[in-house]
């Protein structure tokens, strides 16, 4: 590249980012005038517990998640792919989990975790950038009244759900995008998407400061447990705007783009399945019943859905695959992520004997119908499946089938009861379609910055070529 060449793209990715960047710098100011409440509130709060018990469980719960994601998530990717480009696809969610773990401590986790001031409703402040004042002797309240973890694990466990999500993305439009195109987009996209969805639906002042004011979608009582709407809808969302954005891949239906090994996919679909006892488990923040609860779930609505995709394919195809049996796993394990915690073990496996056809037929029937590529059916999986799991939840909790019921903290003893499935679902179907609305335009927004100031796609040379030698030089196998 020519240094004048190179010049003018640096001119214009700085002139972009300084546009993106202002209003940032407008959250500071409202950050810095609620910084004295703030502090009055703090001082004002109950003596907190922290329990070595809650904390051990926190700490393997967020290596967990570190698992889902790499490996995880990477082998059941890579697996997905042909073989020409098993190793971009590690190489992209590799990088994704180091460089978003830098985000979240410089300013993610203050944006995600603060009071926002004026714009509290969408968004945090800079109170907390650079983990400002979290040091040994912070901490974050739980869901019971007085008791706590240690606000530096918090910041741990909550950093790889900001790791996983974007890393999610990259399976909608695997096989055609830059490598720089792909790192620029999460850089942007965690900045105005995922920090500011994360505060929406799970901020607020904790059990001792319930009155205080919370994100938007939290206001509306919708219920997410461990982020449907947060990780799955939200991902889902931007891999279809993403892979529409960038077009088919070259050969698409014309080629054979079959998985090139469905041994490392069966392996990232146990380790997504593994992890993911840490991903919903450990939402409960404490080593209780509830967290007993969202392991059960974990385990059974994941089974039925399994089963449920399987039967489906049998049907179908006259033949059930383990391609069919990891996606089902996965559709469960998505579906089950917002109710985990407040369904009961039998609405769980319900929720889970329907997702697995809901989703193949948005995987088999509608994408084609459409024709959109979507590479690793990360819509037709994680989207579809986090709005079923989402409308879901708020029919499950209901005590009457089974469910936990929804604490209601007015009350002294913390009484759990429930609205009505009207109100509820209503509630639920507002904070889905704030996260498609949210997730939706933003991405396609970021999408389009990212075109202009580098270009998304690889050339068709470099498609066919294989992105492993094309972007890396180096290939994931040798002959």
């Amino acid at each position: 590249m020519s240094i004048s060449k190179f010049s003018s793209t640096y001119a214009r990715l700085a002139a972009a980012s300084a546009a993106l960047l202002a209003p940032i710098a407008a959250f500071a100011q409202d950050a810095a005038t609620t910084a004295a409440p703030a502090a009055a509130a703090a001082a004002a709060a109950p003596a907190m517990t922290v329990d070595k018990g809650d904390n051990t469980w926190m700490l393997i719960s967020t290596v967990l998640v570190l698992l889902m994601t790499i490996p995880g998530l990477a082998l059941f990717y890579g697996g997905l792919v042909r073989a020409k480009n098993m190793l971009s696809v590690l190489m992209q969610v590799f990088m994704i989990t180091a460089v978003v773990m830098i985000i979240w401590v410089t300013y993610g986790y203050s944006l995600a975790f603060t009071d926002g001031g004026s714009l509290n409703s969408f968004v945090g402040g800079f109170s907390k950038a650079f983990l400002a004042g979290v040091d040994t002797t912070t901490v974050s309240e739980t869901f019971t009244k007085g008791v706590a973890i240690p606000e530096l694990t918090f910041v741990c466990f909550q950093m790889t759900f900001a790791c996983i999500t974007p890393a999610l993305i990259v399976g909608a439009f695997a096989e055609r995008i830059k490598f720089s195109a792909v790192m620029l987009f999460v850089i942007l996209w965690v900045t105005f998407v995922y920090f500011p969805m994360a505060h929406m639906v799970w901020f607020w002042g904790g059990p001792s400061s319930y009155t205080s004011p919370s994100g938007l979608i939290f206001s509306y009582g919708a219920l997410d447990f461990a982020g449907g709407t947060v990780v799955h809808i939200n991902a889902g969302m931007a891999g279809l705007i993403g892979a529409i954005m960038l077009g088919k891949r070259t050969g698409y239906k014309k080629e054979i783009m079959a998985p090139h090994s469905m041994t490392l996919t069966m392996v990232g679909a146990s380790l997504l399945w593994v992890g993911w006892f840490g991903f919903n488990a450990g939402s409960n923040l404490e080593a209780n019943a509830y967290a007993s609860l969202a392991m059960i779930n974990t385990f059974v609505a994941t089974a039925a859905a399994a089963v449920s995709w399987c039967l489906v394919e049998n049907f179908a195809r006259g033949k059930a695959s383990m391609l069919g049996a990891a996606s089902g796993a996965v559709a469960g394990l998505v579906a089950v992520t917002p109710a985990c915690g407040f369904a009961g073990p039998m609405g769980s496996i319900v929720l889970g004997l329907i997702v697995s056809p809901v989703c193949y037929f948005f995987v088999d029937v509608v994408k084609n119908k459409f024709n959109y590529d979507d590479s690793l059916d990360v819509f037709g999986v994680h989207c579809i499946g986090g709005i079923l799991g989402a409308i879901g939840t708020g029919i499950l909790v209901n005590p009457a089938l089974g469910g936990a019921g929804i604490v209601d903290y007015s009350t002294a003893d913390f009484a759990a009861g429930y609205p009505g499935t009207a109100t509820q679902v209503l509630a639920q179907l507002k904070g889905v379609l704030t996260t498609i609305v949210w997730s939706g335009v933003g991405s396609a927004i970021l999408y389009k910055i990212v075109d202009v100031v580098i270009g998304l796609r690889v050339s068709v040379e470099a498609e066919r070529e294989g992105l492993d030698l094309a972007t890396h030089g180096e290939a994931a196998y040798h002959s």
